[in-house]
């Protein structure tokens, strides 16, 4: 029997993470290949879902997210990165950030138009260009000589041409852990207004930038001239480890947020009326939440580098995200997807092979993603584990 898949979405299989995932399982690993806390969010925010559980709200919420959540996303944009926006009509909840990703795309993109984006790339971007029947043009990230991932600039004006629709930006950026520069966005930022193209930007590791950091955090819309063709996506499931929640949000321009909507009421129509509050209340705790969240994570990054490095893995320090990346070269590796697949059973640790997530695989064939977001108890097991294997 033909395979009854359209042809677009053919070369798009399993996902790595669930591939991964399984044989995490089938084998007993420690799994530091798909990037999920096994730990939950804040106490308030937990209480706040457990309240509107049994307080009745259990039906559909109304399409565009709960007024209290989507004036709590505004007031949150507002506090952190001074960005206006209307809870009504420049707000809209999402089920997570991959659905308004995808609602995006489906939303601005024609049938051969471009979409320009980093590689390497979280997978789910490359099948909703597939899906809009868009092109993807990469620009490649590879590690500078102090093993800060950049791009060349000309590589990312090649990119863009007269069918250049929009622009995809991940930053912080996962699975390299990038933070992009102001001069790096103020490039995307004219190149878009030269083309009159779209930006998409992908942020939901927005609150994890390590103090160690080269450059903070800047949400491209507040570059000049930037908010009015920006669609900003967030969700909750990384600041506050509810990643199984599923509530992000899209905001924008009356008229982009719109259009974004008219495509999600389609995919799911609404989702987690019951979470809505409690992500309401989570993005109104302190900065003291903030902090301690980042710090946590920081010195478990660090806790993982010194065990990668110990096990000989040449390592690239991430400045943000949950994940870091490690070439596998010193340890005789020449193909991550072998690696990773051979290496539960050889010491009982999954990772994930970043050359899956570029077009350009040779980029990245001798690199694999870790994630630190778990239990300092966890991550200390992984790096026995690995230290062995790379003495055997």
């Amino acid at each position: 029997m033909t395979d009854p898949l359209v042809r677009r979405m053919r070369p798009f299989g399993t996902t790595i993470f669930a591939e991964m995932s399984a044989l995490a399982v089938r084998t007993g690993a420690v799994n530091l290949g798909q990037g999920f806390p096994d730990t939950d969010g804040p106490a308030q925010m937990l209480a706040a879902a457990a309240e509107a559980l049994r307080g009745g709200r259990n039906q559909y919420p109304p399409g565009p997210g709960i007024p209290e959540l989507r004036a709590a996303v505004a007031a949150h944009q507002r506090r952190f990165w001074g960005l206006e926006y209307d809870p009504d009509g420049e707000v809209l909840i999402t089920a997570g950030a991959t659905e308004a990703v995808a609602a995006a795309i489906l939303a601005l993109c024609e049938p051969g138009d471009e979409v320009v984006c980093f590689e390497p790339y979280y997978d789910s971007y490359a099948a909703s260009i597939a899906l809009a029947g868009a092109v993807r043009r990469p620009v490649t990230l590879y590690p500078g000589p102090e093993g800060r991932y950049q791009f060349d600039p000309a590589a990312l004006r090649a990119a863009f041409g007269p069918r250049t629709r929009l622009v995809l930006v991940n930053s912080p950026h996962n699975p390299t852990g990038k933070v992009f520069t102001r001069e790096e966005l103020a490039l995307v930022a004219r190149l878009c207004q030269e083309f009159d193209a779209y930006a998409v930007t992908d942020e939901v590791y927005e609150h994890l930038i390590f103090t160690d950091a080269a450059t903070p955090h800047l949400p491209l819309a507040t570059l000049p001239g930037m908010r009015e063709r920006t669609v900003r996506i967030s969700s909750a499931g990384k600041t506050f480890s509810c990643t199984g929640w599923k509530i992000g949000w899209a905001s924008g321009p009356a008229p982009l947020v719109s259009a974004v909507t008219r495509v999600k009421q389609f995919l799911t129509y609404v989702n987690g009326a019951p979470l809505q509050p409690a992500v309401a209340v989570a993005l109104g705790l302190g900065d003291d939440y903030y902090t301690a969240f980042r710090d946590g994570l920081q010195a478990r990054r660090d806790q993982l580098l010194s065990g990668l490095a110990d096990a000989g893995f040449g390592v690239l320090r991430p400045e943000g995200t949950y994940f870091v990346t490690a070439d596998i070269t010193p340890l005789g590796g020449t193909d991550g997807v072998e690696f990773c697949r051979s290496l539960p059973e050889r010491c009982g640790v999954v990772a994930v092979p970043t050359q899956v997530f570029y077009d350009d695989a040779d980029a990245g064939r001798r690199l694999v993603r870790f994630a630190f977001c778990k239990r300092p108890e966890v991550l200390a097991e992984a790096a026995d584990r690995l230290r062995g294997y790379a003495k055997s």
